[in-house]
């Protein structure tokens, strides 16, 4: 059955996830580059916000659903135009090394397409955000070569334009936020009704409306990226890095980000190519097209998404009270590694898979709390000194 977007949002309101369908039919307007229809979209969204606020939901959720089913045609125009898949960046065997320091970034090679993203996890002080600075051409590298596969000539100021470089520590600015978004908008080339409906847009499809009108000091440093995220999306980049974007957002923000660029990334009318590193392994490996270990400033890349089978290893990860002899007592006759490392457990076996882990747990009466299979996670890697 061919896919209808239309018919996902309408399920989106029939189920009550409002946010994420009132996100995704800005999505789907500014992908028609109609600039009658984005508007459109943009008074829904403000209506629907306040009906929210006013705990109104069913009000909200009647208006999504009529406008949906109203703007349905126009909607999937859109939805005709093929992604492109084209390559971005390409990084091979680069290395950073300093003066001043035993530290060193270690022949990495990897490339980055449009409409994919990139996760890039590894324990702090591994080279994450050394390697993220290198790609985003802030740093000179000391071996290897990078290659921005879209620009003719890739000097400094082609590359400040072509790539974005969000940090985890936001700099400051002043003002209010709309007028920096409007400033942000004006130097893209964005001037008049065009800079309007692009901020407009960008205050709706981020949450920023409520704080158009707040200073540095009246919003949260998770309002801050939200806000940074806006300012450098409207010079329309053709590569997203983002450093610790997690960092400073609570779990239901985390997941609307990492939601929201995926989207973006997949974008009919701008999709980019997205690399982040984070703490959050698992929220990020949710949708990372590929993950990229750092370890010791190396670094090694697995398709989350696309493990091999062959090495048929289980590797499962639980928080329990037991002790490590009841845990070896309740796999008796199996061979399973066990590892302690934080609070966790860390089972790995090839005898077993996880439905069989499971059934060896509990038949052996161990108090379990918290059980995830990491068998194709590169969470299971942390654990291989």
């Amino acid at each position: 059955m061919e896919f209808n977007p239309v018919q996902e949002l309408l399920q989106q309101v029939q189920h009550g996830d409002l946010a994420l369908a009132n996100r995704r039919l800005l999505d789907l307007c500014f992908d028609t580059n109609n600039s009658e229809l984005i508007k459109k979209a943009i008074d829904i969204s403000k209506v629907l916000r306040q009906h929210l606020i006013d705990g109104n939901k069913e009000a909200a959720a009647h208006l999504l659903d009529n406008e949906i089913k109203r703007l349905g045609d126009q909607i999937l125009d859109a939805e005709h135009v093929p992604l492109n898949f084209e390559l971005l960046l390409e990084a091979k065997a680069i290395e950073k090394h300093y003066a001043k320091g035993n530290f060193r970034l270690q022949s990495i090679s990897l490339s980055v397409h449009r409409g994919e993203i990139i996760g890039i996890v590894g324990e702090n002080g591994n080279g994450k955000t050394t390697m993220l600075r290198c790609l985003a051409g802030q740093l000179e590298l000391s071996g290897g070569a990078l290659n921005y596969t879209q620009l003719p000539e890739a000097d400094l100021y082609a590359i400040r334009n072509y790539v974005a470089f969000i940090p985890q520590r936001i700099p400051r600015w002043y003002g209010i936020l709309k007028d920096n978004l409007h400033f942000s908008a004006s130097l893209a080339g964005l001037n008049g009704p065009e800079n309007e409906l692009a901020v407009a847009f960008m205050l709706e499809r981020l949450g920023l409306g409520e704080y158009a009108d707040k200073t540095w000091e009246q919003i949260s440093s998770g309002y801050r990226t939200r806000f940074e995220l806006a300012r450098v999306l409207l010079a329309k980049p053709g590569l997203l890095i983002l450093d610790e974007p997690l960092a400073n957002l609570d779990i239901n923000a985390q997941q609307t980000i990492l939601n929201d660029l995926r989207m973006m990334a997949r974008s009919r009318r701008r999709p980019m190519g997205i690399v982040l590193s984070s703490q959050q392994l698992h929220e990020v490996e949710h949708v990372a097209d590929r993950m990229v270990l750092i370890r010791n400033g190396s670094g090694s890349i697995s398709d989350a998404k696309q493990q091999e089978e062959t090495e048929n290893l289980c590797v499962a990860e639980i928080e329990t009270s037991a002790s490590r002899e009841m845990l070896i007592a309740a796999m008796q006759g199996a061979e399973v590694q066990l590892h302690f490392n934080g609070g966790f457990y860390t089972l790995e076996t090839k005898e077993m898979d996880a439905q069989e882990l499971v059934k060896r747990l509990v038949g052996g009466n161990i108090p379990i709390s918290y059980y995830r299979d990491i068998s194709h996670s590169t969470k299971r890697f942390f654990t291989q000194k």
